[in-house]
């Protein structure tokens, strides 16, 4: 058994450089040839880097050996299975189906000048926040790390494809919790941020959290240079819980003391974001609360109008309501921006495709 777990294949993509060098060194070849790999790769963005005929011998021998069905690796390329576009043309979706069937998202939105990708980093998620479509269906397994990689990929190609500029922007806000799959999204991030690859800026990635306190001690006492999101979407413990199941295992006073810890090692602004829900906690004696509750922290609040979603009844916050919350938080010194909305009519939420794609196979099912 152990034999056969050793022999199963991996995925190219889920290798750091400094790994695709061992593997290298292993068959007594010269770090060159992983240089060239991997730019193929993650920078060619080739989908069949064994066709190659410009790659040295001993590369292509050791290609022909190694990559393809039956042999030690595969690459990465989830098939997609929709591909849906805004109305505005700003936003485009895709739903990504897996080696194994399980499908998830990536979202791409457009800005001036720059293009933002949104990463999924599980199918389905454990936390359960009872607005979103993710956690709605539950959790199924986390993510390799190429199966994070792949995405980029994918969104960089559909870019090239339509003959835009590449993304710019990471964003780990699609379905699942990041910090729940803490090791294979650093890997990941790893191969994302090398230069010799993808070459996307640590500056340029935020990891958005529920609020997973062990991850963002980790992630202080590793000094990662990535931005930290965390998604707090009430100031008290009972209106926190009601929205956020999470909060019971990681109560709201234990999540802002790891806040204070992150700052205080790190030094960097934490951004949080709150999702405004009509009614549930967007009221201006929140906003009041919020700011109390974040006094002493580098921090900058994104104000997030409820994406409507199949299995939670609440709407979003009138714009009216939205700009009187925001400007008690500025009021108290606490900047804010009201996060602009993007792809609602492509469901742009995270989890939400998927959901709708699902309920639309099971209506097509044989009786």
């Amino acid at each position: 058994m152990t034999t056969a777990a050793a022999a199963a294949p991996r995925s190219l993509l889920d290798l750091t450089f400094a790994e695709l060098e061992q593997e290298f060194a292993a068959s007594a070849l010269s770090p060159v040839h992983a240089r060239a790999l991997w730019r193929e790769v993650h920078h060619e963005l080739n989908p069949d880097p064994a066709g190659n005929a410009d790659f040295s011998p001993p590369l292509r021998r050791w290609l022909a050996a190694h990559l393809g069905k039956g042999r030690q690796f595969h690459l990465d390329a989830p098939a997609e299975t929709a591909d849906v576009a805004s109305s505005d043309g700003l936003t485009r979706k895709f739903l990504l189906r897996l080696g194994d069937g399980q499908t998830i998202e990536t979202v791409l939105m457009g800005f001036t000048g720059r293009h933002t990708a949104c990463l999924s980093t599980q199918a389905g998620c454990a936390m359960s926040c009872v607005f979103c479509a993710t956690g709605q269906m539950g959790f199924v397994r986390h993510l390799r790390p190429g199966e994070i990689v792949a995405q980029v990929r994918h969104a960089q190609l559909a870019l090239r494809a339509a003959g835009r500029e590449g993304v710019r922007n990471l964003v780990l806000m699609g379905m699942g919790e990041p910090l729940h799959n803490y090791d294979a999204v650093m890997s990941a991030l790893e191969i994302i941020t090398d230069r010799r690859g993808l070459n996307i800026g640590p500056s340029k990635i935020t990891i958005s959290t529920v609020g997973v306190v062990p991850g963002i001690l980790r992630l202080a006492a590793e000094a990662r240079p990535y931005h930290l999101a965390v998604s707090l979407h009430g100031a008290t413990e009972e209106e926190r819980s009601a929205l956020v199941p999470a909060s019971r295992r990681w109560p709201l006073a234990e999540l802002t003391e790891a806040c204070r810890t992150y700052f205080a090692e790190t030094g960097r602004r934490i951004f949080f974001e709150w999702t405004l829900i009509a009614g549930a906690n967007d009221s201006p004696a929140q906003a009041e609360r919020l700011a109390a509750l974040l006094t002493g922290l580098d921090a900058h609040v994104n104000l997030i109008p409820l994406n409507p979603t199949g299995g939670f009844a609440g709407t979003a916050t009138p714009s009216a309501a939205a700009k009187t919350f925001q400007k008690t938080l500025q009021a108290a010194g606490l900047p804010s921006t009201i996060r602009q909305r993007r792809g609602i009519d492509v469901a742009a939420g995270c989890g939400q495709l998927r959901a709708d794609n699902s309920r639309a196979e099971r209506q097509v099912e044989p009786k």
